[in-house]
């Protein structure tokens, strides 16, 4: 029986090990040449082309979009030389202007190589026309010029904005991961060329994520001998690639700014109302709602919410053999504030022992709530308040018992199915102010119980804070 015992335990080692190398070669293949291949596409890159067609086309004009920042790439012993985004930004904006379909970009980053260039063509005519004795023109076409400049850049690279991690190990086997996450911004504007007028500013922003995960085993197999495994990877989402999206969203959008701002049209008025043009406003819409991580920050919750559940509660006084009792629970809560909330609750329960107590009770409470991500779809909760508890004696709610003043705190959480309805889930701690629930004192501490709550709200009425921002963001802005 011993052999098989280290068997099952070599092959379990053997086993681990082969999982924790096989999703280390899965998941990050080992260094090998590759050929050159064409840029990647993004999801931007691709909403940009499906931009309906301009119904002409605007010559505008880059002479430098680059980065502002004046930052430098972060390492884990300080910062290197290196900067942390890419120079090379009015490469990206003119490509992201062609891709569009609604501009002509020119050049006018560098152009003194354009303008030198156009002199060495009639230097060349002219000394071409002396040797040869013909009269071919020397004149050229002249240059395109721009309406519209753009201007702006690169304003913002902040690192380190969330960072995290989560690990585990038994006895030698285990793994971790870790994540970092960066955010990049840009700023883009249009200006009259003929008056110098700002007529459009719009700015984007992009994440930039960072991932590692690693696993290992550090086991002794037998009597000296040691067995260790390592294995992981690394993902960094390339900085460029993350510019390259900011910028594609920037032109996006200042086309779609233009037609609300009646700059420019598409060649189809119906087009307005089509993709992405009608994506993009209701993304906008989202803006006011939402934080700097795309997370929603609106009320969800009404003013008002009918509570209905089920409450368990378990007597804990002078009598051993406590049993768990089940009961209804109900109430009504006001929401002054998304985080705040007010509660009156009654419920219909018991509290018993195995053999020598056991009393039917009614509760009523007045309770303080307070969620911490109230603007969350889940949100734990945190609360307090005071109340009573009467013996059914002679019917439900018998005032005519004696009433033991209690208070109560305690915590749980709640996840919103939609915006009229949560399912909350709570226990509480419930310290009555005397001993005579069980008709016996005893001890130094008073009579108390456990609640268990499993419940759900019905929120009704109008949202406080979250759509009164909303609201207050349209009638600021009138082409919102």
């Amino acid at each position: 029986m011993d052999k098989f015992y280290r068997w099952l335990r070599q092959l379990a080692i053997i086993s681990s090990t082969c999982l924790i190398t096989g999703c280390g070669s899965y998941l990050y293949q080992p260094i090998q040449q590759t050929q050159a291949r064409l840029g990647e596409e993004t999801q931007s890159t691709l909403d940009l082309r499906s931009l309906p067609a301009p119904k002409e086309k605007i010559v505008v004009a880059v002479y430098k979009f680059r980065d502002q920042t004046g930052q430098y790439k972060p390492t884990e012993n300080g910062s290197s030389w290196s900067t942390a985004v890419t120079q090379g930004a009015t490469n990206i904006l003119i490509k992201a202007l062609d891709d569009s379909g609604w501009f002509v970009p020119i050049e006018r980053e560098n152009v003194g190589n354009l303008l030198n260039e156009r002199k060495i063509i009639r230097s060349s005519r002219a000394q071409y026309n002396n040797q040869s004795g013909e009269g071919q023109d020397n004149l050229l076409p002249p240059l395109l010029y721009a309406g519209v400049i753009l201007e702006g850049g690169i304003v913002s690279y902040d690192a380190n904005v969330i960072t995290g991690g989560a690990g585990l190990r038994y006895f030698g086997v285990g793994g971790s991961s870790q994540y970092r996450q960066d955010r990049v911004t840009v700023y883009l504007r249009a200006v009259s060329a003929s008056n110098g007028k700002i007529l459009k500013t719009v700015y984007t922003s992009k994440t930039i994520l960072s991932q590692q995960l690693d696993g290992g085993m550090f086991q002794f197999v037998k009597y000296k001998r040691l067995l260790e495994v390592e294995t992981g990877f690394t993902y960094n989402e390339p900085s460029e690639i993350a510019v390259s999206e900011a910028i594609e969203k920037a032109v996006m959008s200042l086309v779609i700014e233009g037609i609300d701002g009646d700059l420019w049209a598409p060649a189809e008025a119906r087009m307005v109302a089509e993709s992405p043009i009608k994506e993009y406003k209701k993304e906008k819409e989202m803006i006011a709602k939402t934080d700097i991580f795309g997370k929603r920050i609106d009320n969800r919750r009404g003013i008002g919410a009918f509570q209905v559940g089920a409450a368990s509660l378990l007597y804990q006084g002078d009598y051993p053999n406590a049993l768990l009792k089940t009961g209804i629970d109900f109430g009504l809560e006001v929401n002054p504030k998304p985080a705040v909330g007010i509660a009156f609750n009654a419920g219909l329960n018991a509290l018993a022992t195995k053999k020598f107590y056991s009393s039917k009770v009614s509760y009523f409470d007045f309770t303080a709530k307070y969620r911490l991500f109230p603007y969350d779809q889940f949100t734990p909760i945190l609360f307090g308040g005071f109340g009573f508890l009467t013996e059914n004696q002679a019917s439900r709610f018998d005032f005519s018992s004696p009433i033991y003043p209690k208070v109560h705190i305690g915590g749980g959480f709640e996840v919103l199915v939609n915006d009229a309805t949560g399912i909350r889930f709570s226990a509480d701690y419930n310290y009555l102010f005397n001993d005579r629930l069980d008709q016996i004192e005893q001890g130094k501490y008073n009579d108390f119980y456990w609640r268990g709550n499993i419940g759900v709200n019905f929120y009704f009425g109008r949202k406080v804070e979250g759509a009164r921002k909303f609201e207050t963001e349209k009638k600021r802005d009138p082409g919102f």
